[in-house]
């Protein structure tokens, strides 16, 4: 009953959409890099990069953003799981998996595919940020 309740009580303040997802990270020029060059996100202008406490840069993930935050990294960047998929991640959902594997590849950047077998690679960004990369329609 309370996990009923709950539901209607989310459905009544209308969740849209994910906004943003925010990742931290130690250098935001190298992690620009990654972000840019490598993935090819596009900055968005219009939010505010000079208003915060931090620097930072928001990036466009189709209609959605990652927020990159030049902050301390509370998280071990050693040890972590070699698969992303077993660790905490943002997932990214792609046209062509097939092609970003090219692209890291000559990046010379290590990835895992999925262990379901489905088309879907995971990856770390230069903080050991986990990111999965899914395939999907359209």
């Amino acid at each position: 009953m309370v996990v009923n309740l709950l539901f209607h009580i989310c459905l009544d303040y209308g969740v849209v959409s994910v906004h943003h997802v925010g990742i931290l990270c130690e250098n935001l020029e190298r992690s620009l890099e990654f972000y840019q060059n490598i993935l090819g996100l596009e900055i968005n202008e219009a939010r505010p990069h000079d208003k915060l406490p931090y620097r930072g840069a928001w990036l466009w993930v189709g209609a959605e953003m990652i927020h990159l935050m030049e902050l301390p990294n509370p998280d071990p960047l050693s040890g972590r799981p070699e698969h992303g998929g077993r660790d905490r991640h943002t997932c990214i959902a792609i046209r062509d998996v097939s092609k970003l594997k090219m692209i890291l590849d000559k990046a010379g950047i290590s990835y895992t595919l999925s262990k379901s077998g489905r088309p879907a690679i995971f990856t770390r960004d230069p903080d050991a940020n986990a990111l999965e990369f899914t395939q999907v329609d359209g």
